[in-house]
């Protein structure tokens, strides 16, 4: 018998499943396929109670992650993800924070053990599609965490040799430009910040857009579930038209796969499904 479709996405701290996949996870689940989330840490380096930043006076670890961990059910009940596996590492903070040199974060966890753990959830799950980061840990993004998750999740597919394919976001550089001159006309103020020509994917190495109309509402309900860091989405503040026109797809780049695509595809499972 075939092996239920499944789609896995691995990501480094809750909140990251909206932006990028929560489309995605949104539309596979309505279609009847399997969804799992995996979260790698606990989100420890966010924001606390009224916006104290870690490393202040009265900034909680452990009381920041019991809140990031409860947002993150939230926003997969908003999503509809059958799975939410949580890895539990501990977040290593913003690349150059002092909180990356902590022995426990996970960006200095041993890539081969936080690897042997994903790799147990592959072989229980056995998805045909696996979505994480890429090398630099999402279109430039450079977190600590982001790019340890990157690291594992390519090992442990590796390992298992069970996805049929594996996908990188990604934020296509045109995509960027528009989004901001989106934002420009409805009137948002970026005071000196202009994106550089080199931030997000570059085009030509976009392989795949999904398109998620119909599950935008959601996913940005997802979104405001993890209210706790609404200081840093400042997405939430775009006019609903441009959040429509923003986060419509979703894009990716198909770094391995062992059955027939197309080389530009708008479906993760393009190749994978039953023939009719």
């Amino acid at each position: 018998m075939d092996r239920q479709l499944t789609l896995m996405a691995v990501h480094a701290h809750p909140d990251d499943e909206c932006l990028s996949t929560g489309g995605v996870l949104a539309r596979y689940t309505d279609e009847g396929i399997r969804t799992v989330l995996v979260t790698c840490t606990n989100g420890e380096q966010g924001d606390g109670p009224g916006g104290v930043k870690p490393g202040e006076p009265g900034h909680d670890d452990a009381a920041v992650a019991e809140r990031r961990l409860a947002e993150l059910r939230e926003s997969v009940s908003h999503l509809g993800i059958d799975h939410l596996e949580l890895l539990g590492y501990r977040d290593s903070g913003m690349e150059g924070w002092e909180t990356n040199q902590h022995p426990e974060a996970f960006a200095n966890v041993p890539v081969e053990a936080a690897a042997a753990r994903l790799a147990e959830l592959i072989e229980r799950y056995r998805p045909q599609v696996v979505v994480t980061y890429d090398e630099t840990g999402g279109s430039g993004y450079n977190h600590p965490d982001h790019v340890q998750t990157h690291r594992v999740a390519v090992a442990a597919v590796e390992a298992t040799g069970i996805p049929d394919k594996l996908y990188y976001t990604a934020i296509p550089r045109a995509a960027i430009k528009r989004m901001f001159e989106l934002m420009a006309e409805s009137g948002v103020d970026f005071g000196d910040f202009q994106p550089s020509d080199d931030f997000g994917t570059p085009d030509e190495l976009v392989t795949t857009v999904v398109e998620v109309t119909p599950w935008v509402e959601r996913k940005f309900k997802a979104l405001q579930a993890h209210e706790s860091q609404g200081d840093n989405i400042f997405l939430l503040s775009m006019p609903e038209e441009t959040q429509q026109e923003a986060f419509s797809h979703e894009s990716f780049t198909r770094v391995h796969s062992r059955v027939d695509a197309p080389e530009h595809e708008d479906d993760l499972f393009a190749g994978l499904r039953p023939e009719a």
